[in-house]
């Protein structure tokens, strides 16, 4: 629809609320109950013969929005959709009566309409509800767009998800999946002894990710605040209070790019498990997931983007060395000497600095070459200390860190460790992201100085982990980009 027709019917919308008004009518009501939605007429009525369902004298009172009219001059059948479905209703004039028919003649697809009337079967077999009292509960003024799957400019989808979510019914169910995906995380935490809690939005420190922060002022304590990059380091001091299984689901604000797989805000999962170490969590994260999974689609093989994804077999496991090693003439040199692999990542168009560390040239190698052909479950493990500042060093190997991250289908979806609970250890590692940070990384760690005093008062053997929601919603809907799963995701504004 062009913006010139549909300006055109808004003005004769407009002009509508006031022939309503004018026949003594609120096109805005607010007296009306509900008492039944369209799957109850469905459900009643689901066993029983036309017959039966004519004679059962069942009265129902719906409520929705008009989406479809057939207009036969005397009579009409209209569909009205609530959040449970549609139903078909057959307006006929010598029923509502003259003034009644009258006023129906003034509603537009869109409208939010009260329906009263009792159940019957159409000579084409459609479950109907014949209307013995209607009324108009919101007058829409703006046309729904006719042919919505048709739109060029996806943006319009984003920036007006309400409209997308009113035409598309494959868009609702988007949404209702990602919501029974977190309950059922939520359900298997609690049933696992996690405690679900709540840490700061606005932190005096920004910690727990290597990313940007957004940054904001409070006026009465005179003082920057950083929105959180992750709840990390404040879930971990309530494991130093005694809360041994915590867990937050909520959002995350990085000052980062957009495209498919990210969003400035974003929506994690962050959980932190006393006495165990990162190989226990691996099996604890596959359970989890593999059951989340099942409980949310009905299965443990999903289809994403062509792609088969198999959560019922046990997720392949590779260190981060073995992986690097399987690269075409990525020989042992590459992984001991700097130049070696810088040489290496640029001969692959890798963008790469001298001042990166060995093991950011190696994280950068993986994520351009492995990372996208990584389908099924992997557990890729043994991260370098140096792209690892919160991770506990290996005690076989120093340079490496009790580290993992999980891919499904070429996505991180998961990032966990043994947590580093050696104070010192931990002060050492926040002053080189504080050198590094010196030198132009704008996403490298700050100190955090009570941090550090809560290591002091120890933090047991932990291990802790964060997973995406938003790329696992991508994951169960099969949904191409992170937007499709975000329900307000960010753009840049319009100019009016």
């Amino acid at each position: 629809m062009s913006q010139e027709s549909e300006g055109r019917l808004h003005r004769l919308r407009r002009e509508k609320v006031e022939q309503i008004r004018d026949q003594g009518i609120n096109p805005y009501p607010n007296r009306f109950r509900r008492r039944h939605v369209a799957q109850d007429v469905h459900r009643d009525m689901e066993d029983r013969t036309h017959e039966e369902i004519e004679a059962s004298g069942a009265e129902y009172v719906l409520a929705g929005r008009l989406m479809a009219v057939r207009d036969f001059g005397k009579a009409s059948f209209i569909h009205i959709e609530d959040g449970s479905g549609r139903i078909q209703v057959f307006m006929k004039k010598d029923v509502l009566g003259e003034e009644g028919y009258r006023h129906f003649k003034l509603w537009d697809v869109g409208d939010i309409v009260g329906i009263a009337g009792t159940p019957f079967v159409t000579r084409t077999g459609e479950l109907t509800i014949q209307a013995s009292d209607a009324v108009l509960l919101t007058k829409s003024v703006r046309p729904l767009p006719e042919k919505w799957h048709g739109l060029k400019d996806i943006e319009i989808r984003y920036r007006q998800r309400y409209v997308d979510l009113i035409a598309n019914e494959e868009v609702r169910e988007t949404f209702r999946t990602r919501s029974r995906l977190i309950t059922n995380i939520r359900e298997y935490l609690d049933g696992h002894g996690f405690l679900e809690v709540e840490t700061p939005m606005m932190q005096p420190i920004p910690g727990g990710a290597t990313a940007r922060p957004f940054v904001t002022h409070h006026n009465t304590l005179e003082m920057d605040l950083y929105l959180r990059v992750a709840p990390e380091l404040y879930l971990k001091r309530l494991v130093v209070g005694g809360f041994e299984r915590v867990y937050e689901i909520n959002r995350n604000f990085r000052n980062e790019g957009i495209s498919t797989m990210h969003n400035p805000e974003f929506t994690m999962l962050e959980f932190y498990m006393a006495y165990t170490e990162y190989n226990g969590l691996m099996d604890f994260t596959e359970e989890l997931l593999r059951e989340v999974v099942r409980r949310t689609t009905g299965a443990e093989q999903l289809v994403y983007q062509g792609k088969a994804v198999d959560f019922s077999r046990p997720f392949d496991r590779i260190s981060f060395a073995e992986s690097l090693r399987g690269l075409d003439r990525f020989e042992d040199r590459h992984l001991k000497n700097p130049e070696d692999a810088l040489d290496y990542a640029r001969g692959r168009d890798i963008q790469v600095s001298d001042r990166d560390p060995l093991g950011k040239i190696h994280l950068k190698i993986f994520e351009h070459l492995l990372e996208p052909d990584l389908t099924d479950p992997t557990f890729v493990y043994d991260y370098p200390v140096e792209v690892s500042p919160l991770s506990r060093r290996s005690d076989d190997e120093p340079e490496t860190a009790e580290r993992f991250e999980l891919f499904i289908a070429g996505m991180e979806i998961a990032n966990g460790f043994s947590e580093l609970n050696d104070p010192r250890d931990q002060e050492e590692r926040f002053r080189e992201q504080v050198a590094e940070r010196e030198s132009g990384d704008e996403e490298a760690h700050m100190m955090d100085r009570d941090y550090i005093t809560a290591l002091d008062y120890g933090l047991p053997p932990t291990a802790g982990e964060g997973i995406g929601i938003d790329r696992l919603a991508m994951l169960v809907t099969d949904s191409a980009s992170i937007r499709d799963v975000i329900l307000f995701p960010h753009q840049r504004s319009v100019q009016s």
